[in-house]
């Protein structure tokens, strides 16, 4: 419990040095005469506006990633090594960081060329991008376990024919249909264990890592199955969905403020000059942190509420609170988070919350 503290504590300071770095290049950027000069020279460099909007961005994110590389590796591979989270090696590791940031900015970039095309031609240009990033999260969800997981783990259906028969009795029983259940080599990456029911409709599937097939009962692993199949019965996906449909619309309102306020602030030409790409992101970065507590709080209620449809489900705690201590174990889960914490940072409950709850039950 003491290296999950020290753990969680190093990380925490990790991640605040790299909030600074990054708020404080994108200030630099915006209100030294250097950095202005950068961006426009950047925007410059290209005719036609997509083309503006795509140098700039590419720059923009080049620079700090190269600024916060260090930090990433010591946050992401080091520091989860040092503490027997982590045993890949280092080049496997780095192979999956850029199949991450590939992803990650083929879609970012999309995004932020729909967004300063919307710009340009409406004023609702906030309502039609919320709307587009809906739809987006729609086809993300569909997706990800057929073209995006299989790019990170090895998927196979599970070869235990009784268990997985078990398993998706357990499904069909509480009305969530899942066309099979895989199990993903979470061991050649690391010592964590997890279960996911992912995929809409006839993409969804039941994916577990071979960790917690390896190192859990059975019992045990039908308590964390039916605590994941119970967000699909309470509908946590079209919910959370909605709700950051509605963080979205709030975001780019409040964005769409920021950006017609900076326009004579930073000397742009309007709101859709690709040059003042830094401010949309520091205004983005400085919502979503604004917004970080709402957000964690509504998915520590439906963690709850999966927690308890669990317990129901399976009626046995005593097989859910061994799950929990063994996941606390082996995720090195912080048990006991200040109340503060857990209320800005954490989208679950705490874990000896989480135990707590479940006691009660058998009381």
């Amino acid at each position: 419990m003491a290296d999950a503290a020290r753990y969680h504590r190093l990380q925490r300071r990790l991640s605040l040095l790299a909030f600074v770095v990054s708020t404080a290049y994108l200030l630099a950027l915006l209100f030294t005469p250097e950095g202005r000069a950068l961006a426009r020279g950047v925007a410059g460099a290209a005719e036609w506006r997509w083309a503006q909007v795509a140098l700039v961005a590419m720059a923009l994110v080049a620079v700090h990633s190269a600024l916060t590389l260090p930090l990433g590796l010591v946050q992401g591979y080091w520091l989860p090594r040092r503490f027997g989270l982590l045993h890949q090696p280092l080049g496997a590791w780095l192979i999956d960081r850029v199949k991450a940031a590939l992803i990650g900015g083929v879609l970012g970039l999309a995004a932020i060329e729909a967004v300063y095309a919307l710009l340009a031609i409406t004023p609702l240009w906030w309502l039609w991008a919320s709307a587009v990033f809906f739809v987006a999260q729609v086809a993300l969800i569909a997706v990800l376990p057929i073209w995006i997981a299989p790019l990170f783990y090895r998927l196979k259906p599970l070869a235990d024919p009784r268990l997985r028969e078990r398993l998706l009795a357990l499904a069909r029983r509480v009305g969530v249909d899942a066309v099979g259940v895989f199990v993903a080599d979470q061991s050649r990456k690391s010592r964590t264990a997890n279960a996911a029911v992912v995929g809409l409709g006839r993409t969804r599937r039941i994916i577990l890592f071979d960790t917690l097939l390896a190192d859990f009962p059975l019992e045990e692993i039908e308590s964390v199955l039916a605590h994941e199949l119970g967000h699909h019965v309470h509908g946590d996906v079209p919910r959370g969905l909605l709700v950051n449909g509605a963080l979205s619309v709030v975001t780019f309102g409040l964005a769409g403020l920021a950006l017609d306020a900076g326009v004579p602030l930073l000397g742009l030409t309007g709101r859709d000059d690709p040059a003042g790409l830094p401010w949309l992101a520091l205004v983005v970065v400085a919502l979503a942190l604004a917004q970080l507590p709402l957000g964690n709080g509504f998915s520590r209620w439906r963690e709850r509420r999966a927690d308890d449809f669990s317990l129901a489900t399976t009626g046995d705690a005593a097989a859910f609170i061994g799950a929990m201590e063994r996941l606390g174990r082996l995720n090195l889960a912080e048990p006991s988070p200040s109340r503060f914490r857990e209320i800005v940072f954490y989208s679950h409950p705490a874990l000896e919350r989480r135990i707590a709850r479940a006691r009660g039950g058998l009381a």
